[in-house]
């Protein structure tokens, strides 16, 4: 259970929160389709002192967002800091092809279109934490940032903040905003786990200089550090798995250095007498520039599981020991950066024109 004096400041918001957020994307088509499952799963964590929430618009196409309004009706609104995302096509499924291309992105003309969208399926007047899901580089940052700021005067949106943003383009924000008189993104939610260690590089530093809470997602590396995953043993099929075949499938390189990492893992989890899930939140909390990080639970049973990591403290030595196993500043497999810019995805811009 979450006592008053756990709470963290988010950022320099003033906002405080619990720390851990209850992450809402595994509720509704992409997880848990039973509405009354997730509401019971959500109301369990509030009662378990969890006042921190997030979803994305993205997430089961709008259902996510639809079951967690549901959950905070009643009453239960006012004492719950409320975070959402927009960035992705909502008129098709991602990766999809088609779509109106004027229907997702970080334009002004989008941004406004998907508020509204994202407070009616809430059924609030206002989100207190509204994050960019992803950068765009066809997107003037000064276009995005204009918008938000203007959202924020008019009440509809308390912050806004940043999601997978490589570290230099956090710093571009800033200095946009203090250039042009604007809001500034005052949280980053980045990728983070015991696996996925690339921010301890930059992002985390970059965050930390200006003052920026930091939501690490997939604190369980998508479910690799549950104890499920180990060697001599067939991987388990999962909801992510199917939609995200390329951090699970064990013929890519970084997938196969996963296995033997997570099973080193829950070795080092049994000799310290706690569980390979209670060490992965431990760690990814115990980081001093991290505010809180988000749990995704499908089901009650790891709602339990994982809130049980709150009263785990690391010791020196196991968190040597980690280091040993994946080192500082460290990703093992470059599909789960969840962010590729376009210079990594797009040949031409590497290649110098000739004739």
């Amino acid at each position: 259970m979450t006592s008053s004096s756990d709470y963290r400041s988010l950022g320099r918001t003033g906002m405080q929160v619990s720390p851990f957020c209850l992450g809402a994307m595994m509720f509704g088509a992409w997880g848990e389709p039973d509405h009354d499952v997730s509401i019971g799963i959500i109301h369990h964590a509030l009662e378990a002192g969890i006042n921190f929430i997030d979803t994305a618009d993205v997430y089961s196409l709008g259902e996510s967002e639809v079951i967690v309004g549901k959950a905070l009706a009643g009453g239960r609104r006012d004492n719950v800091i409320l975070a959402t995302k927009f960035h992705n096509p909502m008129d098709v499924a991602i990766g999809q092809p088609g779509g109106d291309p004027n229907h997702r992105g970080n334009s002004r003309r989008w941004i406004i279109q998907a508020v509204e969208g994202s407070l009616r399926r809430l059924g609030t007047d206002w989100i207190d934490l509204y994050q960019v899901h992803r950068p765009e580089a066809d997107t003037d940052v000064e276009e995005t940032l204009s918008a938000l700021t203007d959202l924020q005067r008019q009440g509809k949106i308390r912050a806004f903040g940043s999601s997978t943003y490589p570290a230099h383009e956090i710093v571009q924000a800033h200095w946009i905003s203090e250039k042009r008189v604007l809001g500034r993104f005052v949280t980053e939610q980045p990728p983070y786990s015991i696996l996925v260690r690339g921010i301890e590089a930059d992002v985390l530093p970059v965050a930390e200089q200006f003052g920026m809470g930091v939501l690490p997602w997939s604190p369980l590396a998508g479910g690799w550090l549950t104890g499920r995953y180990r060697l001599g043993q067939d991987n388990p099929s999962s909801h992510r798995a199917n939609r995200m075949p390329g951090r699970y499938d064990l013929s890519i390189p970084g997938n196969q250095r996963k296995l033997e990492a997570a099973d080193a893992l829950a070795v080092l989890a049994d000799k310290a007498g706690i569980s390979l899930v209670h060490l992965a939140l431990a760690f990814v909390r115990q980081h001093p520039g991290v505010t809180s990080p988000i749990i995704g639970p499908r089901t009650m049973e790891q709602l339990d599981s994982q809130l049980g990591a709150l009263d785990v403290t690391l010791s020196s030595d196991v968190l040597d020991a980690i280091d040993e196993i994946v080192p500082p500043g460290t990703t093992l497999s470059g599909a789960d950066a969840g962010y590729v810019p376009p210079a990594l995805r797009q040949p031409f811009l590497r290649r110098r024109r000739t004739g």
